[in-house]
């Protein structure tokens, strides 16, 4: 399931008001404007408009209350994971959802990597500024109650496109690889 399919599929109906964190280019909040949602999106580097705040998550100067936040492969590179999930928190109703596309880079272990053609000190290098899965798993828990999760292939995704997207759920289910990707929804 792609990301749009996996939002559109765990968010409150349309118009519903959606803020998404980690916006890059817009494409998702544009996708959920023509679905009917009431989208803002928030980048330090979002594109001019209406629905986009150039600014980061914690600094976000916005003052309503949101029905969901969206957060895909961005809540690993926040500066402060504890202060970004209050400010998540702080902009959604009572009972609103948050669901999350993440980004699990400490799940790589050396014989996968190997396995893979990644040098596995390199890569632990380029990521070890990234906050880790326990860690956004253990904030996220402390805020928000469960709704759903899910262990999922991530590495297709990455830039090195070191493996297509069936080769990893076929080394996934072989145990050859542990899941790099989660997908939490969980209620304030």
């Amino acid at each position: 399931m792609e990301v749009a399919e996996f939002v559109l599929a765990e968010l409150p109906r349309a118009p519903s008001s959606v803020l998404e964190v980690g916006c890059g280019t817009g494409e998702l909040v544009r996708l959920l404007i023509d679905e009917g949602y009431s989208a803002v999106g928030v980048d330090p580097d979002a594109p001019r408009g209406p629905a986009f705040r150039r600014s980061t998550i914690e600094e976000l100067a916005e003052r309503g209350a949101f029905d969901a936040v969206v957060a895909s492969r961005s809540l690993h590179h926040v500066s402060d994971l504890s202060i970004a999930l209050d400010r998540i928190v702080a902009l959604l109703r009572p009972h609103g959802t948050v669901v999350i596309d993440e980004f699990a880079w400490d799940r790589l272990d050396a014989r996968a990597a190997g396995r893979l053609g990644i040098p596995i000190e390199e890569w632990r290098e380029e990521h070890a500024d990234l906050h880790t899965s326990d860690a956004m798993l253990g904030e996220l828990d402390r805020r928000f109650s469960r709704r759903s999760f899910s262990w999922e292939p991530y590495l297709y995704r990455e830039s090195r496109k070191a493996v297509d997207e069936q080769a990893e759920r076929k080394l996934i289910e072989a145990g050859g690889l542990q899941p790099t990707g989660f997908r939490y929804v969980g209620v304030r």
